[in-house]
């Protein structure tokens, strides 16, 4: 028998004496392990506008790719709008206790209190960029680069081109079309469609960063929020498939999406970064152009506190590490920030572990039926008329669910309008089972008025006035020159944007 053979051979035992003495080490462990961490937000785009989910019309390949390659939360769910959400992902705690309770009139802002999950890596040695959409304030004070991000290339208010009164606004004159951006504090104008122009600009700073120093890329898009606006060759992909020419560029601007889905994954690969980085796509709260076409069969949308409101994509995609599969576990926003600190070894401090009320997701990366106990999430949809006591509007557009139950109030103000859903038999929460479970609703309804009284003291922008003129607005006009329109002081004019306002407190749909 030659060397070779022996080797072989004795190789062989010593795998079958590893195998019979559990001796072989066990995969490294989640915990500390310090990837770099690519997060794409998306802006108004529902659970059911992916193909993997089942729409019937829209094709997303590259999302669908990263679907079948990702750990899959089927069950997470984020705040009824935008700003709401945002908050919560970089706090880990309901947005109402980061002061935000609306998407506009200074409730939209980030209280100056709070740490962020930007912070937190910062501290712990990471590069950290945000690129696209922020909405957690665009007074300075506020601005991301204040909140742990050291690279900022950003719109302003809830939408390119949006104003509203107060402190709420974009730079005069945006489109989705080569959109000034704010980089790093000064006006930038740039080339292209808004989404391709995010994409490019994260691409560029990952492959700038130095290799063995992790970074967090938020990459936040503002499509597919309206007003529709998109690249005509984008919305021929869909002309003549939908019934209307708005789902037509809607769609179109998912298509587009879609597309740089695919080039953000093919630039990791090109740079050598794949196993290095966890890749993490979600939207930002409940669906709305593309519901009438597919809903995955869920009651509500944008606005509202159904299921279909709230309940969010959240795929978690690291080759070598996280195994796809799906994770039927409820979670949602408030677990984000808890989740990532894990990864990255972050060392919280008291202020921080005061502040978080998510739960690390990590047990549940590595095994989808790792222990996980019971909780309850409250959903509120806030955006309560400018200068009405919030208790007025307590139990309007609420709800409080667990991993079974979700106990809702569409209608109520000072007391509650509570129905019941029986979420394993009942998903699209159709029959309100209230009457045949009172001790189910007793128990919830407690739950919630529990959360009511922590929540709200740190409500701690219901009576805040901001300036006259937007800040973006006034830096746009102090960099390049010019003043004011007729359109930008009827916009700055709150007296006037009040009028227009009628009470919507569970459908609205702005910004």
């Amino acid at each position: 028998m030659n060397k070779a053979m022996l080797f072989y051979i004795g190789s062989l035992l010593v795998v079958l004496a590893a195998c019979l003495d559990n001796t072989f080490p066990a995969p490294a462990p989640l915990s500390g392990s310090r990837p770099n961490i690519v997060f794409v937000l998306t802006d108004d785009q529902g659970y059911g506008d992916i193909s993997a989910h089942g729409n019937p019309v829209l094709r997303t390949p590259n999302l669908d790719r990263l679907h079948r390659e990702s750990v899959r939360f089927t069950d997470f769910h984020v705040s009824p709008t935008c700003a709401p959400t945002r908050s919560a992902l970089l706090t880990g705690r309901h947005e109402f206790k980061n002061g935000i309770t609306h998407t506009i009139l200074e409730r939209e802002r980030l209280s100056l209190r709070a740490s962020t999950l930007a912070d937190a890596l910062r501290s712990a040695g990471y590069r950290t960029g945000i690129f696209g959409k922020w909405h957690l304030g665009d007074a300075p004070d506020y601005w991301p680069s204040r909140r742990g991000f050291a690279e900022m290339f950003i719109h302003g208010c809830g939408g390119i081109g949006q104003t509203y009164p107060g402190s709420c606004g974009d730079a005069p004159g945006n489109t989705y079309f080569s959109p000034v951006l704010l980089h790093n504090g000064k006006f930038q104008r740039t080339e292209g469609y808004c989404t391709d122009v995010f994409f490019d600009q994260a691409m560029r700073w990952i492959g700038e960063q130095k290799k063995g120093t992790p970074f967090l890329a938020w990459i936040s898009t503002n499509v597919p929020h309206a007003p529709y606006q998109v690249r005509a060759e984008d919305e021929a992909r869909y002309a003549g498939k939908v019934s209307d020419a708005l789902t037509a560029k809607y769609f179109g601007m998912l298509a587009n999406l879609d597309d740089n889905i695919g080039r953000l994954l093919t630039r990791l690969s090109e740079l050598g970064l794949e196993q290095d980085t966890l890749v993490v796509f979600m939207n930002d709260n409940g669906g709305t152009g593309g519901v009438k076409i597919f809903n995955a069969g869920m009651r509500g949308q944008k606005g509202t506190p159904w299921l279909g409101g709230t309940r969010a994509s959240s795929f978690w995609r690291w080759p070598g590490h996280l195994s796809p599969t799906d994770v039927r576990r409820l979670a949602g926003h408030i677990d984000f920030f808890p989740t990532l600190a894990d990864l990255a070894g972050v060392r919280l401090g008291k202020r921080e572990k005061k502040q978080i009320e998510g739960r690390s997701l990590v047990p549940l990366l590595s095994n989808p039926d790792a222990d996980w106990t019971d909780r309850t999430f409250v959903t509120h949809v806030g955006r309560w008329p400018l200068g009405t006591s919030p208790e007025e509007w307590k139990y309007r557009g609420a709800a409080i669910r667990n991993q079974r139950w979700q106990l809702v109030s569409i209608d109520g103000g000072r007391t509650p309008h509570w129905q019941l859903f029986d979420l394993q038999a009942d998903y699209g929460e159709t029959t309100d089972v209230a009457a045949s479970h009172p001790e189910v609703v007793a128990s919830l309804s407690s739950g919630f008025d529990r959360w009511w009284a922590s929540a709200r003291p740190l409500m701690v922008n219901e009576n805040a006035r901001g300036p006259k003129v937007n800040p973006l607005k006034k830096l746009f006009w102090k960099q390049y020159g010019g003043s004011p329109s007729e359109e930008d002081l009827k916009n700055m004019d709150l007296v006037l944007f009040l009028k227009k306002q009628a009470p919507k407190p569970s459908g609205a749909q702005k910004p």
